[in-house]
Order: C-alpha cells, then sequence, then structure tokens
C-alpha cells in the first residue's frame, strides 16, 4: 500500500500522476475507482454528495485499494480545510482562491504550528498533508505568479468548467481565450517548479493536458463513467 509520503514525494516531484473524480458518497464505488490503478481519488465536497461523516470510510477504501485519498473541500475555510484532513484526506484541493492572500490563509489552515495554523488533533489525519489550490477565475490567472511563491502552496489544480464560465468563453481547450490562459497556467507552474493539475472529461484530453505539461490528470468522474457506459451499452442492444 502506498504511503502518503510517497504519494507526496511523486506530487512534488511532477511525476504524472492519474486520477478520478467522485461524487457519489460510497466506499464501495470510489473503491472501485482506485482499484482501476489509479494513484488518487478526490472526494468532491464542494458539489459531490458526500459530507464528512462519510470520510473516514471512503478514505479507507481508497487507500487500501491503493490510491491516495484527496478532498476537494467546499471553501477556502480553515474549518472545512481541517476537517477533510482530520477526516483521513492526505491532501486537499481548495477551490474559490483568487489571491495569494487568499492562498496564504489556506496553506496556514493545511500545516500545524509554526509553519501554519492548524489545529492538531485529527486520529486520522496524515502527517504531512499536500496543498493544492485551484485556478477557476480570471483574479485568479492574474495573481497566479504570486500564489505559486506562498510557501505551503504546492501546486495548482485547474477547474476548466469554472474557470470558461469566468472567461466568457466555451469549454474547449482550443477556443481563443481559454487556450492562452491554459498556456499561462501551465508556463507559469513549469517556471516556478511546481505540478499543475486539471480536471479532464476523459482520457483522451487527460493525455492532451499531460502533453502540455500537466501531472496530475484526472481522467473520469464516477457519475459520468456511470452515464457514458450506460448510453453506450443500451445503444449497443438497441442497434
Amino acid at each position: 500500500m502506498p504511503t502518503p509520503a510517497a504519494f507526496r514525494s511523486r506530487l512534488t516531484a511532477r511525476e504524472p500522476l492519474y486520477g478520478a473524480w467522485s461524487v457519489i458518497p460510497s466506499p464501495l464505488s470510489v473503491r472501485l475507482l482506485a482499484a482501476a490503478e489509479l494513484d488518487y481519488v478526490v472526494i468532491d465536497l464542494q458539489h459531490g454528495g458526500a459530507t464528512e461523516h462519510d470520510l473516514p470510510a471512503m478514505t479507507d477504501a481508497i487507500r487500501l485499494a491503493g490510491a491516495a485519498p484527496v478532498g476537494r473541500v467546499r471553501h477556502a475555510h480553515p474549518a472545512d480545510i481541517g476537517r477533510a484532513l482530520d477526516l483521513g484526506c492526505e491532501g486537499v484541493i481548495v477551490p474559490n482562491v483568487d489571491s495569494a492572500a487568499q492562498a496564504r490563509d489556506v496553506a496556514a489552515a493545511v500545516r500545524y504550528p509554526p509553519a501554519g495554523r492548524r489545529s492538531a488533533g485529527g486520529v486520522l489525519a496524515a502527517g504531512d498533508p499536500f496543498c493544492l489550490v485551484m485556478v477557476e477565475s480570471a483574479e485568479a490567472v492574474a495573481s497566479l505568479d504570486d500564489t505559486l511563491t506562498v510557501d505551503g502552496v504546492d501546486g495548482i489544480y485547474v477547474g476548466p468548467r469554472d474557470l470558461s464560465f469566468a472567461l466568457g468563453c466555451e469549454l474547449d481547450p482550443d477556443d481563443p481565450v481559454l487556450g492562452p490562459a491554459f498556456q499561462r497556467i501551465w508556463a507559469a507552474c513549469a517556471a516556478a517548479g511546481k505540478p499543475v493539475g486539471v480536471h479532464a472529461s476523459d482520457g483522451a484530453t487527460a493525455r492532451r493536458y499531460r502533453e502540455a505539461g500537466c501531472t496530475l490528470l484526472t481522467v473520469t468522474a464516477d457519475a459520468s463513467a456511470i452515464v457514458r457506459d450506460t448510453a453506450a451499452q443500451a445503444g449497443q442492444a438497441r442497434a
């Protein structure tokens, strides 16, 4: 079974890591995802069905299947961040971070004193959790260089859909607005020597992002995988 330290070292070394996104609050479903030879599974606490009550069982199931459990927290608030880490997540992806000042507060919520302000006591807490802040707004893109210098920000995670909404453009890597924004993010992370992750709708899109320099690659989500496969099988049956 991989250790939290091993996953963290692979992440910060910018080794390609492949994962899935979970919105279904079930230890069974996340274990199936993790068992598909993935490196991590993200439990979506912001938009998915899981709550803090579900985390111990879900994080254990992911870890037992050989992957790292990660929490996408609800908000960039110390309480949300601390609870996800206390209840078994090896790291967090934090939304709604639009500035370096916000990123500094987020990093402090992940780390214990004297480096941060996190309270000790979580019985399922990993010893050295990682912190990824999301870039999903025009403000976040504009302040990215400063955000990447914040001590304790281990990397960036891009939310393409919210970023496309914020920029008023199509959710398409070739969009004349979104494409250059992506390139700006990839280049800034490469220059800073920090990993960048991205949510992809499928494996082909994830491979394209990997070739552009992304190293944390979410290749599927449980709900969309169920819908896609069910529709495909039903379509073949009806043909």
